[in-house]
């Protein structure tokens, strides 16, 4: 049985007020945050050697070291992670605000602070901290996948295109124009090439095998869908703020899965299996198919397309492959454009990362 982790953010609060900390410590609760507090830089600073936390909300006068000299302090240090600074203050000069940026925080809030505008910040802290974790774990992660197989790459980098094309298709239509956004489309593209990461979990006798498996052989294979999704949710247990890991980890959870139930590992029927699982099903069986495996040759763009939309709500959610044949010229493009003889010379990794810059 997979267990899904969903930890909250880590805050250190740090005030020699204890009004002012409950106060703050209560609010943080509500919204859903690992709250822990401080009551005074030193304190802070030694928890924050020890402990792992994405933001600091520091007083910046206290008793043996300031809010801005814990951030300094914070900055010089080469810490596991990014830690997002923000410091709580009654001070409201244009000097302050420079002497606080300069110090390296990241925001500066005057007291008394204002619910709403705390929350939205804090939010916005949580997707700044998240974008080095992404980074980071995108690369090292796909670079983990493609290790196994040489030819991997170009099936990645083809692989994130056709569903990118997909999702650009079917948030064009009524029924997902408000849940597939830029936000949805670009998170897919970076996290699709972790589809098939479990694969590094499988035996070099299945997984290189030089033609087709047997039975039992297949059931070996299907695991790694499975253990794609506790290697990616065990990386978000150490990130619990990534939310894109929680996106790739359904994606390599559930692109196997069927629309009529009999796909594999749960057996998901229908809307249940998530849509990033949906969008990188069609894009993965035609990739497959259009490509020479060990056990079988390249079909064409027409074999293809007939065996795709046969499997229309069987294989495949019907509005996945109304959207693929709207689109089925971009996909036969890419293809063209990928194809073995002229794949990029750069890794998937590395067209991550300029991506990414």
């Amino acid at each position: 049985m997979v267990e899904i982790t969903n930890d909250p953010m880590r805050i250190l609060i740090v005030d020699d007020d204890l009004t002012s900390v409950e106060i703050l410590e209560h609010y943080l609760n509500e919204l859903g945050f690992a709250v822990s507090v401080a009551y005074n830089g030193h304190e802070a600073d030694k928890m924050i050697r020890d402990r792992d936390f994405r933001v600091v909300i520091s007083d910046w006068e206290m008793p043996k070291m300031s809010g801005i000299e814990l951030c300094r302090s914070i900055r010089k240090r080469n810490l596991g992670s990014y830690v997002y600074f923000v410091l709580l203050t009654c001070r409201e000069g244009k000097h302050d605000l420079i002497e606080a940026l300069e110090a390296g925080a990241d925001d500066f809030i005057s007291k008394p602070f204002q619910p709403d505008e705390l929350r939205v910040r804090l939010h916005a802290a949580d997707r700044i901290a998240s974008l080095e974790s992404r980074d980071l774990l995108i690369f090292a992660l796909a670079k983990l996948t493609e290790s196994r197989d040489p030819e991997t790459g170009a099936h990645l980098e083809r692989m994130r295109r056709y569903a990118r094309v997909l999702a650009e298709q079917l948030s064009q239509t009524e029924m997902f124009n408000g849940e597939i956004d830029p936000d949805f489309i670009r998170t897919l593209f970076l996290t699709c090439p972790l589809h098939d990461i479990g694969k590094v979990g499988i035996p070099d006798k299945v997984l290189l095998k030089p033609g087709r498996l047997t039975k039992e052989e297949f059931e070996i294979m299907k695991q790694h869908t499975i253990i794609g999704c506790q290697t990616l949710d065990a990386t978000l247990g150490a990130h619990p703020s990534a939310d894109f890991l929680r996106f790739a980890r359904d994606i390599a959870w559930t692109h196997h899965e069927k629309y009529d139930g009999s796909g594999y590992p749960r057996q998901l029927v229908g809307e249940d299996i998530p849509l990033c699982g949906r969008i990188v099903a069609v894009a993965d069986v035609y990739d497959a198919l259009t490509t020479k495996r060990v056990y079988k040759p390249a079909y064409s763009h027409e074999v293809a397309r007939g065996i795709i939309a046969d499997g229309s709500g069987t294989d495949f959610d019907p509005s996945m492959v109304d959207a693929f044949l709207e689109c089925e010229d971009k996909f036969v493009e890419i293809h063209r454009q990928l194809t073995p003889s002229q794949d990029p010379a750069l890794s998937i990794c590395e067209q991550s990362m300029q991506l990414l810059n």
